[in-house]
């Protein structure tokens, strides 16, 4: 049906990174959304209250909540398309991270009421009836949450929508949820055995876990995630196939949403070559770069002398000092003064995160082995942090 809606309504729908196909998409799959969870909602409400079945009365309060959870995604799919303003300079986009964030919040609440409710019943016991109806609107219910999953999943994977993904594991934990229900009716109408309340409270503990898993997911770009690993590796395979860039470092991704990136590194370049043909060649980068991964991209120029050979054999000689710390260890933008007494080595390191050694230590390590392996020399060092998550 999406598809069919899609064609119908979405101009050039397979432009999956278009930011205006994007945002289509999200308002039509949180348009569906809603109609289908008032449907189960209206359905499962009534046969609850038929039989006196706490767990059917619950997953329908369960599918009124994704009725607004559907809610909150198409509105953040409307609010993140706004442009950007003299307050947001980067655009809305984040709003789709915290319609997400909402969705998550909705889905544990869900979860609690759902336990609360169960361990009422088993306290108070109520006598449940037995309806072929409970049995045919479970089981639709079960087939329409298996759609809207494999909707939300799929298009959600295909416009890179952190939104979608957390509605498609609503549904799927929807579907199980339904389905455990589902069982325990069959159990009673079989075999007399009750514990459609016990299965409310296994019910309620999926839901729970479900949620702060999707919660987890939807917080991390909030906060500042590392970016994918198949990103980055996409943009230093576009500036290293540049003849003229001889290294690449200090890479930083910034999220603003979806379709939002903001990517900034430095190039190594020759400090021979002529400033305008390098300017040149930095523009076609850039260029190449935004339009293959729709991002914004600024590259900063670092000239490096590639001629001196004293030079180039002890950056060699300290990089294998490096990595007889830590074969994580980088460095770069390497420079050499010399004076009467000594030659000052001039470099920034590239420490992973979490690493073992504070700043101090580590400068004092690399320091103390050069001056140990390589006398008159001098470490002046820098540390860098890594933003780009290329080390581990």
């Amino acid at each position: 049906m999406i598809a069919l809606l899609s064609r119908i309504f979405i101009k050039n729908s397979k432009s999956y990174s278009d930011e205006n196909v994007r945002r289509k998409y999200g308002m039509l799959t949180g348009s569906v959304g809603i109609i289908l969870n008032l449907f189960l909602f209206a359905a499962k409400f009534s046969v609850g209250l038929l039989t006196s079945a706490i767990s059917v009365t619950a997953d329908a309060f369960n599918n009124l909540s994704d009725a607004g959870s559907s809610i909150i995604t198409l509105l953040g799919f409307k609010l993140s398309g706004q442009k950007p303003d003299n307050e947001h300079p980067f655009g809305h986009g984040r709003i789709e991270y915290i319609s997400g964030l909402f969705v998550s919040l909705i889905i544990l609440i869900v979860a609690f009421e759902l336990i609360k409710t169960s361990i009422g019943k088993i306290i108070h016991p109520e006598e449940v009836m037995v309806s072929s109806l409970t049995f045919i609107f479970l089981s639709i219910s079960i087939l329409v949450k298996l759609y809207m999953f494999a909707y939300n999943m799929i298009y959600g994977k295909k416009i890179a929508s952190p939104a979608m993904k957390a509605t498609a594991v609503d549904s799927i934990s929807d579907t199980i949820a339904t389905s455990v229900v589902l069982i325990c009716y069959i159990l009673y109408a079989v075999f007399n055995i009750k514990i459609d309340a016990y299965a409310g409270i296994a019910v309620g503990l999926f839901i729970a876990y479900a949620g702060f898993k999707t919660l987890k997911e939807t917080i991390s770009p909030l906060l500042g995630q590392t970016p994918d690993p198949e990103f980055v590796k996409e943009i230093e395979n576009i500036v290293r196939s540049n003849d003229s860039v001889i290294g690449i470092h200090d890479m930083i991704v910034h999220d603003y949403g979806p379709t939002r990136i903001f990517v900034s590194l430095h190039a190594e370049v020759p400090c021979d070559k002529d400033i305008l043909y390098l300017h040149e060649c930095i523009d076609n980068i850039e260029n190449e770069i935004k339009n293959k991964l729709n991002c914004e991209v600024s590259i900063h120029m670092d000239p490096v002398d590639t001629n001196d050979e004293n030079l180039f054999e002890t950056k060699v000689l300290v990089s294998e000092i490096l990595k007889e710390i830590d074969e994580r260890l980088t460095l770069h933008d390497f420079r050499m003064v010399h004076g009467e007494s000594h030659s000052n080595l001039i470099f920034d390191v590239v420490v992973p995160h979490k690493f073992k050694l504070s700043e101090k230590e580590l400068i004092a390590q690399i320091q103390e082995q050069v001056r140990t392996k390589h006398k008159g020399y001098y470490c002046v060092i820098n540390i860098d942090n890594d933003y780009s998550g290329i080390t581990k």
